[in-house]
């Protein structure tokens, strides 16, 4: 795991970055870890969910700070979705689908780890991107015209994507750098 000093990352001060949890079977690292590095770097993290606590795949209870129908692009300038088996929930959830396409309008960091990934892909911004995912859905990021990458993470202009609960703390510091 790589080693990321917080003190690089001064200028997340001002930073609002919305973070989107499943209800049930959020990933632990893939949450909690990037929240923390956000955190300590200053950055303001609101958490979002279609429930006011939500439990992770480790049974740890998050109280949500705002339902996802109820955020506002102009309030942050990131979005993260978590990924975990939960996170399916969102594949066709439209308030989510809108938010990552409005977010991506304003061509802001639109990032996604695990599965999540195809969240984004089902809002249709990946196509031509480069991306990954994690592997059980590979195929729907192709289906989608994503560039799958075999990578931990990858950026590609505004959107971020990560493989895998491994992969976020280099996820969390990919997003804080494009910050």
């Amino acid at each position: 795991m790589m080693s990321y000093s917080t003190r690089s990352m001064a200028n997340l001060k001002d930073k609002h970055i919305l973070m989107v949890i499943a209800p049930t079977d959020f990933k632990d690292e893939e949450y909690f870890t990037p929240k923390k590095i956000f955190e300590e770097a200053g950055a303001e993290v609101i958490t979002a969910s279609t429930v006011q606590e939500a439990k992770s795949v480790k049974g740890k209870v998050q109280i949500t700070d705002i339902l996802v129908s109820e955020a506002v692009v102009d309030d942050y300038e990131a979005l993260i979705f978590v990924g975990g088996p939960g996170a399916s929930i969102y594949l066709d959830h439209n308030p989510s689908l809108t938010l990552a396409k409005n977010f991506n309008a304003k061509n802001k960091i639109v990032a996604a780890i695990c599965m999540a990934p195809s969240i984004i892909a089902n809002a249709g911004i990946l196509e031509g991107k480069k991306a990954t995912v994690f592997s059980s859905e590979k195929e729907n990021l192709a289906s989608k015209g994503a560039k799958l990458q075999d990578k931990a993470v990858v950026k590609d202009k505004n959107i971020i994507t990560a493989n895998g609960p491994d992969a976020a703390e280099e996820f969390a510091k990919t997003v804080a750098d494009s910050l």
